[in-house]
């Protein structure tokens, strides 16, 4: 039974996963602070924490909140920054078996690519997921994953500076994510990751404020899970290159959902802060499933709900 994929089949040497159940980025640190708590090495992938080019301090507290099936949270990126990935971080991954990826933020498409070069070369990096949800200084503080063209500006730009693979997390805050998924991969993308977190918001009705320190935060959790999941029935049709599903994974039962959906991997997140081995339980589970229902290769019910000629 196999449940390898391959998140890079374009590029050599790939990205070759030994299972498709990777583990969120902002959710599980840089994969060290975990290591003494699970078998992080039995993981499909890892992606770390939201790196930038300068460290950064994060956003005034309160950050999380939780929600009914869900979570909301406004770190802000908090970071230590590129360089000191590669300085005090990277050095560990390249000792790891369970290949890591860096996800990365910029306030330009400059920035972004800056990012990628200094990853290009860095031990223990086995791809970069590029964030394109975050602010675009350039272009007034517009969201770069709102618009087709500026997020394919940052793809071509991360894709020009590196010869890692890169995958692109698309925001689910648009009208028309498609539109979105085809730009960024004709601009170079080998895989997408969708979805990133819902805009949202609480109020606290004892002092009348926003309770969150910097107003609104990103909503995560089951209570995204089937609006992403038909984000990713969606693109999954229109895309040639392999998609991530994420968005409220926390069980066997959501992950193969996903795979179903065209996913050819998933990742976990906010159910790590419940049980931080969701991710080790669903890989059991998944090989569990394939073996009841008679299956050899995980791959062979990627995209088992999508229409026949799609």
């Amino acid at each position: 039974m196999s449940l390898a994929v391959d998140l890079a089949p374009g590029r050599e040497p790939g990205l070759r996963l030994r299972n498709p159940v990777m583990v969120a980025s902002g959710t599980f640190g840089y994969g060290t602070e975990y290591a003494g708590l699970v078998d992080i090495q039995r993981l499909g992938a890892i992606v770390c924490k939201g790196t930038t080019l300068r460290p950064r301090r994060g956003n005034p507290t309160p950050r999380t909140a939780e929600t009914p099936a869900g979570l909301l949270n406004s770190i802000g990126l908090q970071n230590i920054g590129v360089r000191a990935l590669v300085r005090e971080k990277a050095p560990i991954w390249a000792k790891w078996s369970v290949p890591v990826l860096v996800n990365i933020a910029g306030e330009s498409t400059e920035e972004y690519a800056e990012i990628a070069r200094i990853l290009d070369e860095a031990p223990g990096v086995a791809g970069i997921e590029v964030n394109v949800s975050c602010p675009n200084v350039a272009a007034g503080g517009m969201t770069c994953g709102v618009d087709p063209v500026l997020a394919a500006e940052v793809t071509a730009a991360v894709r020009e500076a590196t010869t890692l693979p890169v995958m692109v997390k698309l925001t689910p805050n648009v009208t028309d994510i498609v539109s979105i998924a085809e730009a960024v991969v004709g601009a170079g993308a080998d895989a997408l990751s969708l979805v990133n977190t819902f805009v949202g918001m609480i109020i606290d009705i004892n002092t009348k404020k926003p309770l969150l320190g910097a107003v609104t935060g990103g909503l995560s959790g089951p209570a995204i899970r089937p609006i992403a999941l038909r984000m990713v029935y969606e693109v999954a049709q229109a895309v040639p290159v392999p998609v991530v599903g994420v968005g409220g994974i926390t069980d066997t039962v959501s992950a193969l959902q996903f795979l179903m959906a065209g996913a050819a991997a998933i990742q976990v997140g906010t159910a790590t802060f419940v049980d931080p081995n969701t991710a080790a339980d669903i890989i059991d589970g998944l090989g569990d499933w394939l073996e009841r229902e008679g299956i050899s290769d995980i791959r062979e019910i990627v995209g088992a709900a999508l229409p026949k000629d799609a």
